[in-house]
Parts: C-alpha cells; structure tokens; sequence
C-alpha cells in the first residue's frame, strides 16, 4: 500500500508540475491577444465595441480565471484553485459558441477596415509573437480546454479517494468533460450545417430542400438501381440523411449552367422504410439491398462488397 502511494504521490506530482508549466505557455499566449489587442484596440477605438466583443468574445475572462488557477498551482492549492475553475469553465463553452461568428467577422474587418489591418499587422511584427499570427492565437482556448480533461482526469487517478483533494478533482473532471461535450456537439453542429449546405449547392432547382432543422447528414455515394421491368441498370448517386434518402442523376454535362450539379429525381421518407439484404451476405463481389417504401421497392447494387455493407449499416441505423 505505502509502495502504490507513492507511486501515486510521484505520478501525481509530475502531472501537476506539467500542469503548471504547461499553463504558463498558455497564459503568456493569451496575454499576447489581451496586451497587444484587446485593451489597445478598446483604447483606440479602431473597432467598435460590439465587432471588438464579437471577435474576442470573453477571452479577458478567460485569461483572468486561467491566471487565478496558476496562481493557486504555484502555491501548491490544488483543490481550491479547481472549485474557483470550476466556476468559470463556462466561459469556455460560450467561447467556442461564439467562434464561428467570431472568424467571420475578423476576415471582414480584414477585407473592410484599413486602419485595423494596417494595426493587426504592425501586431504581430513584434518580437513577442514570434511570427504567430492573431488567427493562430484565437483558437488556444478551445484547444487547452482539451488539454484540461486529461491533466485533470490524470490527477483523480493518482489520488487517493479518502484525500481532501479527490472530491474536488471529481468535480473538475465532471466539469470539464460536460462543457468539453457541449463545445464537440458545437462542432459536429457546425460541420453538419456545412454538409447540408454542400448538397442544397450540389441539387439543380429547389425540388428538394436540404436545409432543415433537426436534420443529420449520413453519407452519399453511387449505386446502381435495378429497374422492376428488364431494363438496364442505373446509376444513381444517393444522399442519405437522418429522415429522408434522396435519389439524383447527373444533369446534362453540355447545360449551360448545371454542367456540373445533380437533379433530384425522388425524396423518399425513412419513417416507412424497411431495408433487407439480397445478397450481399456470402464472400461474393458486391451486394443488393431492398428499400421497401408504401409505394414503391428499390432495388440497389453494388459491385463492392464493403460497399454495400456501409450502404446497410447506415441505413438501417437511419431507420431505426
């Protein structure tokens, strides 16, 4: 028991110390943004109040809880210096809500506001930043917010749970990984609006609207549909959804103007649907699934068996 303890004890005291140094680098970063952009802009007024508060969201609170925590670390005040985190771990999420608006508005003033160019440049040529760019710079909260769990996570397990100190890392681990989970959620939200925005540009005309709310983008690919009648096979490309699949076939490559987009030729509801496997099951080349709608069955091919598998996981995950 005394040799694990101090296995423990040494553990502990390494990640700790990494803790610290590695939140002196971070806090040096961050004060590069508050010094030399933050306070001079609100002193010259290059920006308005609002686009400053847009770009920079609550950075100085971030730096100001961030400065808080090393100071209790180099005292050796773990604990108490988690519960005053803890309580501010917020900011975190906020930040990351407001990032995107937040890029877009720093390339516009960019495009639009000589003086704050002109300044944003005359920045980062100073020694300090040594060659970083105030782009490089923005992101580093959401990145350390990463770094956290895991040096968190890393000192409950090296802590002896009838110590003082546990009760309070659980709740900083509890803390950290809940907002962690809000800021990922942020970013598959963001990375999911971009693909549906993707295929409304892909699709000739408004037959289909992607651009719902609630609505998840799976995958998309070509397959062959075999006609009820002995016709022959076509190839279709198909977009999957979490509601609804949609059928497309390649507009004339001579159109003056949808050379190279997609015309929906059918939106099938999934609610309805029941997926089977032809065959598909053996080590054969390729596959057929059955989509079975009110109306209508699709038959769908594919020469590659792996192909074929994902097309049946993702649909029948969908419909489910």
């Amino acid at each position: 028991v005394e040799e694990q303890r101090a296995r423990w004890e040494r553990k502990r005291s390494r990640t700790a110390k990494e803790l610290l140094e590695t939140e002196h680098k971070y806090l040096e970063q961050l004060d590069l943004v508050v010094t030399f952009f933050v306070k001079i802009l609100k002193a010259k007024g290059t920006l308005k109040p609002a686009v400053l508060e847009t770009i920079f969201g609550p950075l100085e609170s971030i730096y100001s809880a961030s400065h808080v925590l090393s100071l209790h670390l180099e005292r050796g005040n773990l604990g108490p210096g988690l519960e005053n985190f803890c309580q501010n771990v917020e900011l975190y999420g906020h930040y990351a809500e407001n990032s995107e608006q937040a890029n877009k508005t720093l390339k516009e003033q960019l495009r639009k506001n000589k003086s704050f160019r002109r300044f944003k440049k005359l920045q980062e040529n100073r020694p300090q930043f040594q060659g970083m760019k105030l782009e490089d710079l923005l992101p580093l909260p959401l990145q350390r917010l990463h770094q956290y769990k895991h040096f968190f996570r890393d000192l409950l397990e090296n802590t002896s749970p009838d110590s003082a100190e546990y009760q309070k890392l659980a709740k900083a681990v509890k803390s950290v990984s809940e907002v962690s989970q809000w800021v990922q959620d942020i970013a598959h939200q963001r990375e999911n609006s971009l693909q549906l925005l993707r295929v409304q540009k892909l699709l000739k005309g408004q037959k289909a609207q992607i651009l719902t709310p609630g609505r998840w983008y799976i995958r998309e690919g070509w397959l062959l549909v075999v006609p009820s009648k002995g016709e022959e096979l076509k190839h279709r490309m198909f977009f999957l959804f979490s509601d609804i699949l949609i059928v497309t076939k390649p507009c004339h490559p001579l159109h003056p103007l949808n050379s190279n987009k997609l015309a929906c030729q059918a939106v099938y509801p999934l609610h309805q649907c029941v997926v089977d496997k032809v065959f598909g099951h053996t080590r054969s080349q390729g596959g057929l699934l059955s989509l079975s709608f009110p109306h209508k069955t699709l038959l769908l091919m594919s020469s590659d068996q792996q192909d074929i598998n994902d097309w049946y996981r993702s649909l029948t995950a969908a419909v489910r």
